[in-house]
């Protein structure tokens, strides 16, 4: 199975302009720690960054990446990446974040893997345990629920599965809750005809775009890691990237 990694990438963004250029106190941006997930993950043939903004597109080119101009008039990553799809012939396109710079490779593969495992599904992705109330009453960490094949019942930013009579639904809760990964492998033409679909109601409520393929009876795969990543929205996100760094190279040099 032929795999491509899309990394979307805009310069505007409402509360982090620019924020893929945004570099750390060594001088590497954001979007060269995705890039270099991307290359070393196993599986993957290629991988490009996909972008309307020329300053973008030649800071990649600046670190050795590859670069597909497209469109300006994209509404969401999944359009982005479905252009750039119509000119690859691989079997696989995964859309990986530009924001999420402690992605592992081996998340990427599996991501993949997973679509080798269940013909069935036309989108993979991936999920975590959640690990505090805090992070679970949090609406801007998505959650989802599966069945038993590890196929997606459902996303929402609101707590589910609901804990019904508790005030502790981590503690007390009989099913696992999971916290959803933002990386989606698709299968090459279901990304193609994905963006023919109409918005659907659930989508435009939760504003999560993955529901429309649920609420079309569409499978997705869902595929657990033990691996925790950081999501850059804000720019104090991004400072608790760079402090995580710094405290890395630290342990690092003491060892």
């Amino acid at each position: 199975m032929k795999a491509a990694v899309i990394i979307p990438a805009r310069f505007a963004s409402t509360r982090f302009p620019g924020k893929p250029l945004v570099k750390d106190p060594w001088g590497k941006p954001l979007i060269q720690y995705v890039w270099e997930a991307a290359v070393q993950a196993e599986g993957v043939e290629r991988v490009l960054v996909a972008t309307d903004d020329e300053r973008i597109a030649n800071a990649v080119r600046g670190f050795g990446g590859k670069v597909h101009m497209t469109s300006a008039a994209h509404h969401s990553g999944s359009d982005r990446c479905a252009e750039v799809a119509r000119t690859l012939d691989h079997d696989v396109v995964v859309n990986l974040q530009g924001d999420e710079p402690t992605i592992k490779p081996d998340m990427i593969a599996q991501t993949i893997q997973l679509l080798e495992q269940d013909r069935e599904c036309v989108i993979s992705t991936l999920a975590g345990r959640i690990d505090s109330e805090e992070e679970l009453r949090d609406p801007g960490v998505v959650k989802v629920v599966v069945d038993t094949r590890g196929r997606a019942l459902y996303f929402s930013r609101s707590i589910i599965p609901h804990v019904r009579g508790s005030e502790t639904p981590l503690r007390d809760s009989p099913a696992p809750h999971l916290r959803h990964y933002g990386i989606y492998g698709y299968r090459r033409d279901f990304l193609l005809a994905y963006n023919q679909l109409a918005p659907h109601p659930l989508e435009e409520a939760e504003k999560l775009e993955q529901l429309r393929a649920l609420a079309n009876g569409y499978k997705i795969a869902v595929g657990l890691t033990a691996h925790r990543t950081m999501k850059v929205d804000t720019q104090e996100d991004f400072a608790a990237f760079c402090a995580t760094l710094r405290s890395e190279r630290t342990n690092e040099r003491e060892t």
